[in-house]
C-alpha cells in the first residue's frame, strides 16, 4: 500500500475547496473566507507535520506569491478579493513556485474559458467595446484604481468569468502535472 503523504494530503484537501470555492464563486461571486482560512490552517498544519519549519517558510512564501501576483488586479477592481484570499490559501500548499505557475496557467485558463463564453454568446461587439473602456481605465493612474471597468460593473452586465474558476484550473493543472511527474515543477 503506497504511502499517505504530503501530495496526497495536498490532493485531498485542495481539490475539494477549490471545488467548492469555484461554485460558491459561480453562484454567488465570493469565495467565502471560512474557506479560505480552512484552506490555510490545514495547509500550513500539513507544511509544520511534513517538513517543520522549513514547510513553514515554503508556505508562507506560497501565500505571499499567491497575493503579490493578484493584489494589484484587485486594486483596481479587476478581480473580488475572495479570488486573491483563494490563492493566498492555495500558496499555503503550493510554496512558492508551485503557486507562481498555478496563477500563470490559470490567467491562460481563464483567457481560454473567456473566449468560449465570448463564442457562445456572440458578443463580440460589446467584447470590444469593453476592451476600449479597459484601455481607458489604464490610461492613467486616477482611472486605473477607479470603478471604471471594474469587475462589479462588467458583472451588472453578466460578462464576468468568476475568476475562482480558473485559479481552480490552473492550480489543478500544476498539481496533477507535479504529482503525475509528467512537469517537475520543483
Amino acid at each position: 500500500m503506497p504511502a499517505f503523504g504530503f501530495s496526497e494530503t495536498m490532493l485531498a484537501v485542495i481539490i475539494p475547496a477549490t471545488l467548492i470555492a469555484s461554485w460558491t464563486d459561480y453562484r454567488r461571486h465570493r469565495v467565502p473566507n471560512w474557506l479560505n482560512v480552512s484552506i490555510v490552517v490545514l495547509g500550513l498544519g500539513a507544511q509544520v507535520a511534513f517538513f517543520g519549519l522549513a514547510g513553514v517558510k515554503s508556505g508562507l512564501l506560497g501565500m505571499l506569491v499567491g497575493f503579490s501576483m493578484l493584489i494589484l488586479l484587485w486594486a483596481m477592481h479587476g478581480m473580488g478579493a475572495g479570488d486573491v484570499k483563494l490563492m493566498v490559501a492555495v500558496g499555503a500548499w503550493l510554496g512558492p513556485v508551485m503557486t507562481f505557475y498555478a496563477v500563470l496557467v490559470g490567467a491562460l485558463a481563464g483567457g481560454v474559458v473567456a473566449l468560449g463564453m465570448i463564442a457562445a454568446r456572440r458578443s463580440w461587439f460589446q467584447t470590444m467595446a469593453n476592451l476600449g473602456l479597459l484601455m481607458r481605465k489604464v490610461s492613467t493612474v486616477q482611472t486605473a484604481f477607479s470603478e471604471i471597468g471594474s469587475a462589479r460593473s462588467f458583472s451588472q452586465s453578466g460578462g464576468v468569468l468568476p475568476y475562482a474558476i480558473p485559479l481552480t484550473i490552473g492550480t489543478w493543472i500544476v498539481l496533477v502535472s507535479q504529482y503525475s511527474g509528467w512537469w517537475e515543477v520543483l
